[in-house]
């Protein structure tokens, strides 16, 4: 029933963080047994290659200049040879596995200490499955399950994530390009596992201006305090707080464009100025707390 031509395998939604970890340790023993060939083989007709790529193991750069200059002909790296450049590994995901339901894998891969690297596409909502609420759906959202509008605040997975003393972690949105590549380059060199949450909008959200404006509807999340944006390295202590000094003001015209938010005032409008108000609260709490670790000295 697979039709692709290429090794492929498919891991059930819940199983996304363990399925990546299990392909990073393949990709660890495939290697490992790289370098032992390679260290048979130093004294052949590949020896510079050998040397170079034994003292520069983990560089994208040099490992794909010896894959390009190796001669095969003659060597036990035939049917290897895919791995003689290094690689990173990525797990990808939504917000619907990363907070819920493989929240425990996402434990698993983050209290490891390997260079396995995730990305979180946090749509604050299942979309995939039919648009339920997930744990990182916010405070007087309305989504299956939460018709009502959701009673309790979003988990902050990234402030969970930095207790792991050796990850990476960051959140970023498109609304700040600058922070984004930053965040990138800086979880691929991260010498650990890393963790980078992506702000991203989808058609749940019911965008009044449509999808086609969802850069600026990010830009409102971000400038609103709704949306913090940061990078935080757990073996320096250095963190980095992208977000400038939000205006809170922001917020009713965040809330007002967005049908997910503006329906509770339509369905129960006395409740919704309720829960708009504990929203309005926990996002100047949460940035508040952010705040206060740039300023931080660790």
């Amino acid at each position: 029933s697979i039709p692709y031509k290429i090794p492929w395998a498919n891991s059930l939604f819940e199983d996304n963080a363990e399925f990546g970890y299990g392909m990073l340790l393949s990709y660890y023993s495939n290697r490992t047994k790289v370098k032992k060939i390679m260290e048979e083989e130093i004294d052949g007709k590949n020896k510079e290659l050998i040397k170079k790529w034994l003292e520069n193991y983990d560089n994208y750069n040099v490992t794909k200049e010896v894959y390009d200059s190796f001669d095969f002909n003659e060597s036990k790296l035939k049917d290897l040879k895919d791995f003689i450049i290094s690689r990173d590994i990525w797990i990808v995901g939504g917000d619907g596995w990363a907070y819920d339901i493989g929240f425990s894998g996402i434990d698993h891969v983050l209290s490891s200490n390997n260079r396995v690297k995730i990305l979180v596409l946090d749509t604050e909502v299942y979309s995939n499955t039919g648009g339920q609420s997930s744990k990182s759906s916010n405070r007087g959202s309305i989504a299956k399950f939460t018709s009502n509008g959701k009673e309790n605040t979003k988990k902050d997975l990234a402030r969970i994530a930095m207790c792991y003393k050796n990850a990476y972690v960051a959140q970023i949105s498109m609304a700040n390009m600058n922070a984004v590549i930053k965040a990138f380059n800086e979880a691929d060199k991260h010498d650990g596992p890393s963790i980078i949450i992506a702000y991203s909008p989808c058609i749940n959200h019911g965008i009044k201006t449509g999808m086609e404006s969802q850069i600026e509807e990010q830009k409102l999340a971000v400038s609103s305090g709704y949306f913090p944006l940061f990078r935080y390295n757990g073996k320096t202590k250095e963190f980095n707080l992208d977000s400038k000094k939000p205006n809170f003001d922001l917020l009713d015209k965040f809330i007002d464009n967005e049908t997910r938010f503006n329906a509770l005032k339509i369905i129960n409008e006395e409740k919704a100025t309720i829960l708009f108000n504990k929203l309005k609260e926990d996002v100047k709490e949460r940035f508040e707390y952010y705040k206060n670790l740039s300023e931080k000295d660790f």
